[in-house]
């Protein structure tokens, strides 16, 4: 199977392509970088309609797995950037869509919790058309998965939550540099959900592509639910941190520019309905982690 991958420079897409080398796929990459590690890469603006038509025109993928968006979720609130946010997560993806619905080929979308409101205590269920994203970030993903899903018939929509993988920025990184420098942290007790490792739910999405099994999809590891607070507890006692770990709410901590979610928690059951195998439990994940990044 040849499959195209965009936003290979980040955290998921790395980990993606990396997974269909090891299963004897072809993969070519693509960012908007100059150059890349990845051996088939193309540069490519997702946001140039006819760039992204001419590469797969050429390429003739069997499936795209669509890992670029804007993902700087405060920053997305900047009035300067907002017409950038929208076409990256909405147009870019439309002209992916577009062209995978002429080649007849698969399509993988990568989105997110932020869809929703992020209230109340019950899982959101993979199906759930409740709308009502809080942020930029959220309402542009949103309208990504809504062209994805009106232009095409072979799609996955995989929403995912609280991401960490090696190859670039994430929360994980954030806490251990924090913890190394100071006695005592605070950390958002008030907003719950899953982490999501990358290598992990790597795995899954090409489990999908190899698959003809379509639809909406909630991905994270397993493990329950959980606080920023409760994670980053996790993080210094695998680490052997004996920093203090202080619970505020979302309101005493302040500083955000976009609204975050109190609820992210994911039903995942339409995994195992549809005979995919879950990620494993979020401790073991973090435990692999760690050890990758010593």
């Amino acid at each position: 199977m040849r499959v195209f991958v965009t936003g290979v420079g980040g955290q998921l897409g790395y980990d993606v392509m990396n997974e269909l080398a090891s299963r004897g796929h072809e993969a070519v990459g693509s960012d908007i970088l100059d150059s890349s590690s990845f051996e088939k890469y193309v540069k490519l603006d997702i946001t140039d309609a006819e760039a992204v038509r001419k590469a797969l025109i050429e390429i003739k993928p069997d499936a795209v797995v669509h890992c670029a968006a804007w993902t700087a979720v405060d920053a997305a609130e900047d009035e300067e950037n907002i017409e950038k946010v929208k076409a990256i997560n909405t147009q870019g993806t439309e002209n992916i869509a577009k062209v995978c619905k002429e080649l007849d080929c698969k399509m993988v979308y990568i989105s997110t919790d932020y869809v929703f409101n992020g209230q109340g205590e019950q899982p959101w269920d993979a199906d759930c058309k409740d709308y009502a994203p809080l942020s930029v970030y959220g309402k542009t993903k949103l309208e990504g998965e809504l062209a994805v899903s009106s232009i095409l018939d072979k799609y996955f929509i995989v929403r995912i939550a609280w991401v960490f993988g090696l190859n670039g920025k994430n929360f994980i990184k954030t806490m251990l540099n924090v913890g190394a420098k100071y006695d005592t942290v605070r950390v958002v007790c008030d907003q719950i959900g899953t982490p999501t490792y990358t290598l992990d739910l790597s795995r899954l999405l090409v489990d999908m592509i190899e698959s003809e099994k379509y639809g909406y999809y909630h991905a994270t590891n397993e493990g329950g639910f959980i606080s920023w607070y409760d994670f980053t507890c996790e993080i210094f006692r695998q680490a052997g941190y004996t920093t203090n770990v202080v619970p505020v709410t979302t309101e005493e901590y302040g500083l955000s520019k976009a609204a975050r979610p109190f609820n992210s928690r994911l039903d995942k059951s339409k995994l195992v309905k549809n005979g995919f195998k879950p990620l494993p439990d979020w401790k073991d994940a973090l435990a692999r982690y760690l050890k990758e990044i010593e």
